[in-house]
């Protein structure tokens, strides 16, 4: 058969996540896979009233092209907000809003990335950024990381030893997977090698407001007098993922290069999309309504981590993260969560296995767990079902292998 298709096609695959998302449209099956915010909190009548008003009001201007760069308002409006929450001194002029954060991550590996070009990030790290930034063939350097961020002497040994470094790629916010959380002097440090290095940071911060806990930590960029860091940040986890209305923050010299290759990828995101979520901000509260999630939120994880508490069984580690949207567990070595996942598929729940989440090697015996978009009951429910199926896979591996069980901790 004819190579219909270019060299990059070799090593690019479909996501873990996604094609469990597809398994788990059935009603019955107890997800705790994707990164879903709660729907019940999507202020369906308020945007029903503002996308009216948009409308009538701009409806030509709101169905027609616009600037790559975005809809001036909602520009202004970011800016304001990352200055209010995260501690930045940003200019409107230095947002380009994206169509979600996710395309933000394509644009940066456009602009950065060629091949074989290094890659820093924690270990794990997000799934979404591998993929994004896979397409370009880097090499990447995972960063061991503790419960304050990356272990930043093992930064610095690799810092000093890798000569082709282009990016570090962080989640300082409850990241994605791990639901760990960057300690205020990690940041400071990360920054100070950066700037050392000269290498650009970028700074992924879609969960940034969903603390339930503890008091906010300043955003690395807010502490960038250099220009050096880049970050990217959504309304999908605070508002709502459908109308994918995402943004990079930056000085000029990087976007600038970033609304070139946008120009080329989609000409500009949904002028409509984005005048919705303007008109939304400057009528409502978005604070009230995040307010409200996070109290479900909280619960919920609440619920979860006593359900593994009372169900998981011994040798069985697991995260408590103080806000986001997941919890990481860690199975006892030898326990490959590749093959839990179709045992308990046949029970009706579900998770992602955390190997995936690792670009540079393997730990199988880890997994990801969603508690955003499951009611109280369900949420139990289904630890209890994961639990059970655990337990009958780790039976037979010991049985298998001899091998006595530990004791169950925390993370």
């Amino acid at each position: 058969m004819e190579n219909y298709f270019a060299e990059r096609m070799n090593i690019l695959r479909a996501s873990d996540i996604r094609e469990i998302l597809k398994i788990t449209q059935r009603p019955e099956v107890i997800s705790f896979a994707g990164g879903l915010p709660a729907p019940e909190f999507f202020p369906s009548r308020e945007i029903a009233e503002v996308a009216c008003r948009v409308l009538e009001r701009e409806g030509t201007r709101a169905l027609q092209y616009s600037t790559t760069e975005g809809h001036a308002p909602l520009r202004a409006q970011i800016a304001a907000r990352m200055n209010a929450k995260c501690g930045t001194q940003l200019s409107p002029d230095e947002i380009l809003m994206t169509t979600g954060s996710q395309q933000g991550l394509d644009l940066i590996g456009k602009i950065f990335l060629d091949r074989d070009d290094v890659v820093v990030c924690e270990s794990p790290t997000y799934l979404g950024a591998v993929m994004a930034f896979n397409t370009f063939r880097p090499r990447w350097i995972e960063i061991p990381t503790d419960e304050n961020g990356m272990d930043v002497r093992a930064l610095e040994t690799a810092l000093g030893r890798e000569r082709n470094v282009k990016l570090i790629y962080v989640v300082p916010n409850f990241q994605n997977p791990s639901g760990r959380t960057w300690s205020l002097e990690r940041r400071k440090e990360l920054l100070a090698l950066a700037v050392r290095h000269d290498i650009p940071v970028v700074e992924d911060n879609p969960y940034g407001e969903l603390r339930f806990a503890g008091e906010p930590i300043p955003a690395i960029q807010s502490m960038d007098t250099t220009g050096m860091v880049i970050s990217l940040g959504t309304l999908s986890k605070i508002f709502c993922p459908g109308l994918r209305v995402g943004w990079i923050a930056a000085r000029r010299r990087f976007l600038d290069k970033l609304v070139i290759v946008k120009q080329g990828a989609d000409l500009h995101s949904s002028t409509f999309d984005q005048m919705v979520a303007s008109e939304y901000l400057a009528s409502y509260s978005i604070d009230e309504n995040i307010r409200r999630i996070l109290v479900a939120y909280r619960a919920r994880r609440d619920v979860m981590v006593k359900a593994l508490e009372l169900e998981m069984p011994e040798g069985v580690r697991f995260s408590r993260p103080k806000g986001g949207l997941f919890l990481w567990v860690e199975l006892p070595e030898g326990i490959d969560a590749r093959e839990l996942l179709p045992r308990c598929l046949k029970r009706d729940v579900a998770f992602v296995p955390g190997g995936s989440f690792f670009p540079a090697r393997n730990r199988d015996n880890t997994l990801r767990l969603n508690f955003s978009n499951m009611p109280e009951d369900r949420i139990v429910e289904g630890i209890r079902r994961l639990s059970a199926v655990l337990r009958e896979m780790m039976a037979e591996h010991s049985r298998h292998h001899d091998i006595a069980p530990e004791t169950t901790t925390a993370m």
